[in-house]
């Protein structure tokens, strides 16, 4: 039978925390039998791990005084977590640096594992496809993303130096709220000391950063992901869009997000405003939606969705 490697692991957790260990409290932390247990210290001195056995009635284990373990041993479902978790965090565009820290990260990996764990995994990651669009990451600085993360958690403010689309660089205060990944960009919320108000910053454009003196309270009820979402919706386009949706609110929230604009329940349906760049992209997505819906500007929306439909119906009428 095979031995159970995450409870051996588990054994080893236990020992490694210093001094000795009955046999009897051994099991009840493990939840098996004291033979199980002296078949999981076995297999430990196995694997070369001097554990110290003591007799006797009340007898028991420990490590070898001055032992230190490896670095790094892992389950494995431990190790598969850790590689796909590299696998997606690279694909979504969610990796500081760039793909340079992912690869030589999963080298390591392969490297402390045995061999045979290490073949399978690598056929693993050779062999899977994932589903949905790979982002071109807009990665931010490791020491960015640790220094905001470290401020939001224990609500002292920071200084940082950030650049805008359109390239004015600026120092500015922050209060930072809180850290979101969207749509393969990190952005911070918070409160700009500079305006008072509430914004939303992107990491990738913040070039150099620092922790400062004092703190602040988040506001209560403040929702970091909503604000960040509303504020995508919000960023001005080439088009104002008004839509009158013939659906209920709980349907057109599963089926829009929040980045996309704003949904309002009114009277004879859901009204949804947001600003679009180009106008044949909304049409689409209207159409896309399956619900009827009424356009209330601008016109030329009402435009394109007419020609959408006479492209499809060319379509339609070409397979005949």
């Amino acid at each position: 039978m095979a031995r159970p490697t995450a409870r051996v692991l588990a054994l080893l957790e236990i020992l490694q925390s210093g001094g000795a260990f009955n046999v009897a409290d051994l099991a009840r932390r493990l939840d098996v039998d004291e033979r199980t247990v002296r078949r999981y210290a076995t297999h430990l001195l196995d694997l070369g791990i001097p554990v110290e056995a003591r007799r006797g009635r009340y007898g028991g284990y420990r490590l070898a005084p001055g032992y230190k373990l490896p670095p790094l041993m892992l389950t494995d479902d431990e190790a598969v977590a850790i590689a796909l978790g590299l696998a997606a965090g690279r694909r979504a565009g969610m990796v500081t640096a760039d793909h340079a820290a992912t690869q030589s990260a999963t080298a390591k990996l392969r490297r402390v594992l045995p061999a045979a764990l290490a073949r399978r995994i690598d056929a693993l990651l050779n062999t899977m496809d994932v589903t949905g669009p790979v982002r071109q990451p807009a990665p931010p600085g490791t020491e960015v993303l640790l220094v905001l993360a470290e401020a939001a958690r224990h609500r002292h403010p920071v200084q940082l130096t950030y650049t805008t689309w359109h390239g004015h660089s600026s120092e500015r205060g922050l209060d930072p709220y809180g850290l979101v990944f969207h749509n393969g960009r990190w952005y911070v919320t918070g409160r700009d000391h500079a305006s008072g108000s509430t914004r939303t910053f992107r990491l990738d454009r913040i070039s150099a950063i620092r922790a400062t003196d004092g703190a602040f309270e988040v506001p209560a009820g403040f929702d970091p992901t909503g604000h960040v979402l509303a504020g995508l919706a919000s960023v001005p386009y080439a088009h104002d869009l008004s839509v009158l949706l013939q659906t209920s609110l709980a349907q057109a929230r599963r089926r829009i997000p929040p980045s996309v604009g704003t949904l309002t329940e009114v009277a004879n349906g859901v009204r949804l405003t947001a600003r679009a760049e180009h106008l044949d992209g909304a049409a689409q997505m209207l159409a896309g939606l399956g619900w009827p819906f009424t356009i209330e500007r601008p016109a030329e929306l009402r435009t394109e969705v007419r020609a959408l439909a006479a492209r499809l119906l060319t379509h339609v009428d070409a397979g005949e």
